[in-house]
């Protein structure tokens, strides 16, 4: 009977140490994982979104878009394909204001631009173009650059004052949180004050574009997938010439884009037709 008692107090002892093993395991087992559900609500904050996003942008080498709204000067659709690095190229195609079903397209490459339809083109090399015209051009051909960094996107809207998480969304067969939160031109400003030379710069460009149309505030929506790339990022604006109201589709990242120049037999070059010009007059 002694024998069997102190088999059987064994055997309990042994089950509660089992039992405390057992619970001492499953505490430290749900630790890291509580501390890894608190980590990842804490990544699902507006301004982490935001700020991860603008960290990812940093590291794009190239970007494909669609856009499409409505500017005071009328509808706007078109596709964009840009390479950033190592060098600057883009193409990109609009539809025509001017005649419906039909596009203009750009490129931009090795410091050409061509602008032109139908298979005809102009040629601005901005290479043999006085300093101020081509500073122009390349300003322009650069605009849309500039308007449609998605890092530059995720900086203004962290200067919102009521950005928030609307929920997460679906676009385009990704899965995708949206924020959404307005911002005054002043606050753009303050932000781009901060920057590095070259981000200012573009940014400034950005800034002065809103200017001209008159808007001061800007209403935004961003969508960001689960890579921390902006998918989508809707723009809103009431200016002193209208509404502007823009919607940019990201569609693909860091793929090949490769821009030519259009076959020389369609190409006009604008500095050779007018050194032409210059002798005939001459």
């Amino acid at each position: 009977m002694g024998g069997a008692t102190a088999c059987e107090n064994g055997d309990k002892g042994d089950k509660k140490d089992s039992g405390k093993a057992a619970a001492t395991a499953s505490a430290s087992a749900s630790a890291p994982a509580s501390a890894a559900a608190g980590k990842g609500a804490a990544a699902a904050t507006p301004v982490a979104l935001l700020e991860g996003t603008k960290k990812t942008s940093e590291e794009i080498t190239s970007l494909q878009y669609s856009m499409s709204g409505t500017t005071p000067d009328g509808a706007v659709t078109g596709e964009v394909s840009m390479a950033l690095k190592p060098a600057l190229a883009m193409a990109m195609k609009l539809a025509s204001p001017d005649s419906p079903g039909q596009t203009v397209e750009m490129r931009l490459v090795a410091g050409a631009m061509y602008i032109g339809a139908e298979g005809k083109w102009l040629k601005f090399d901005l290479k043999s173009m006085d300093p101020k015209s081509a500073a122009k051009l390349d300003a322009a051909g650069k605009g849309t650059q500039n308007a449609e960094n998605p890092g530059d996107k995720a900086n203004a809207l962290l200067q919102s004052k009521d950005v928030k998480l609307v929920g997460e969304e679906t676009v385009d067969g990704q899965k995708t949180k949206h924020l959404a939160g307005t911002l005054t031109l002043d606050q753009m400003k303050t932000a781009a004050a901060s920057e590095d030379q070259a981000t200012k710069d573009r940014r400034e460009k950005t800034l002065q574009e809103l200017e001209k149309q008159g808007i001061t505030s800007l209403t935004m929506d961003m969508w960001i997938d689960e890579g921390n790339h902006a998918k989508q990022v809707r723009t809103r604006g009431q200016g002193t010439k209208g509404a502007t109201d823009m919607t940019i589709k990201f569609t693909d990242y860091n793929k090949p884009v490769d821009v030519q120049a259009p076959p020389a037999d369609q190409v006009v070059d604008l500095a050779e037709m007018m050194k032409g010009s210059g002798e005939g007059s001459a």
